[in-house]
């Protein structure tokens, strides 16, 4: 069986969209050229980024269809990476908010396509069964 282990955007302009995700990523690509940009990310998830005007067979649609997600540790975490994409310039789709797999905000790269961040919901307490002590009967 294969593995699963890449994403490719189709994109505009590769060297821009690069220069995009290289700042957002804090990481240079692995790979660059005028029709294609590769970064390797941490988990081990490849991410190209090819011009759409030079894969084949041509792309029929444009960003904004799927979602590139990305796992942050807490709600805190998350509202301080809204804070930041924000700072940079990113268009925020959807706000930070609490949705039932956590807490999400959803932002667009330059091609429209989306980036989810979200903190997953904390697991829910396990409630404890009282302890049974066993006590001797006096006979």
């Amino acid at each position: 069986m294969s593995d699963t282990n890449f994403v490719i955007f189709y994109v505009e302009k590769p060297e821009a969209s690069a220069a995009f995700y290289s700042a957002l990523l804090q990481r240079p690509p692995v790979e660059v050229s005028a029709t294609f940009a590769l970064f390797a990310l941490d988990s081990g998830l490849m991410l190209g980024l090819w011009s759409r005007y030079t894969v084949e067979p041509a792309a029929a649609g444009r960003g904004g269809a799927s979602e590139l997600a990305f796992t942050v540790a807490d709600a805190g975490a998350l509202d301080q990476r809204h804070v930041e994409w924000s700072l940079r310039g990113l268009p925020i789709l959807q706000a930070p908010t609490d949705m039932d797999f956590g807490r999400t905000f959803v932002a667009l790269d330059p091609d429209g396509h989306r980036l989810r961040v979200f903190a997953p919901a904390p697991e829910p307490a396990k409630t404890q069964e009282p302890v049974r002590v066993a006590t001797a009967q006096a006979s």
